[in-house]
């Protein structure tokens, strides 16, 4: 029997990639911390520790918003495609990996808010909400936004760049503006609990939504008001964040 040669799309390959190690991290995050409640501050972990566990929730959050542009990044690529878009997907996570530290800061700082009295707890958790909200309706929002959506223009900026360094440069680049567009919203998980499977399956569907639907701009500012919202309702119902006022909730 003869047929027609199956033709697979240069940025085909790195994409599923990049969709395989996001599924990978995220059956490491089920298996591993699934059956446990969502716990406040940094869940007792060290920094080296909440650094790694850090980064492996942000791999299967953030990948599967990302595989659209390594597919676009990888058709500026002629040869060695593979360990190239490993370089830039490394590059992309170096980034948020070292978001990471502030992540640690602010855990470790509202990891007593939850043993305080109650109104104390609940006051912080509003103002989680609020800055995400507030955050989410900002023109710098947008224009972060506008970039991960968007991002053509420095996929051609990325192929002038000579040598080995174009791919260090292109994911971290790339890593910069999606953390610009993204950073308040995983501040919520300090709300919900940092390792709240619940929060993160959300989180993950609310940012890829906003980067790859065609109404992304309004979901995220829908998303804006709804924090806000939150900041607001949780005064009522104070289980809304676990992470910080102790109603701890099943993690998944």
């Amino acid at each position: 029997m003869t047929g027609r040669p199956v033709t697979v799309q240069p940025g085909a390959a790195p994409a599923g990639l990049l969709l395989v190690a996001a599924a990978a991290a995220w059956i490491w995050v089920v298996t591993r911390w699934g059956g446990m409640q969502a716990m406040p501050g940094t869940m007792g972990l060290g920094l080296p520790a909440f650094l790694a566990v850090w980064t492996l929730m942000m791999a299967a959050m953030m990948l599967p918003a990302t595989a659209p542009v390594a597919a676009l990044y990888a058709r500026t690529i002629t040869v060695h495609r593979a360990p190239r878009m490993v370089v830039f997907t490394l590059a992309y996570l170096l980034v948020w990996a070292a978001a990471g530290l502030p992540a640690y800061g602010l855990a470790a700082g509202l990891g007593g808010v939850a043993d305080l009295p109650a109104v104390a707890g609940t006051a912080v958790a509003a103002a989680v909400f609020a800055v995400n909200g507030v955050y989410q309706l900002m023109p710098l929002k947008d224009r972060c936004l506008a970039r991960c959506r968007s991002p053509i223009g420095h996929m051609l900026r990325y192929a002038s760049h000579p040598g080995p360094s174009r791919d260090l440069r292109a994911g971290a680049h790339h890593g910069a503006f999606c953390l610009g567009c993204c950073w308040s919203l995983m501040v919520l998980l300090a709300a919900f609990g940092v390792m709240n499977l619940w929060a993160m399956v959300v989180l993950t569907a609310v940012i890829t939504t906003e980067k790859l639907a065609p109404a992304g701009r309004l979901v995220a500012r829908a998303v804006g008001f709804a924090s806000i919202a939150l900041a607001v309702a949780v005064f009522w119902v104070p289980t809304l964040a676990p992470g910080l006022t102790g109603g701890g909730t099943a993690g998944m």
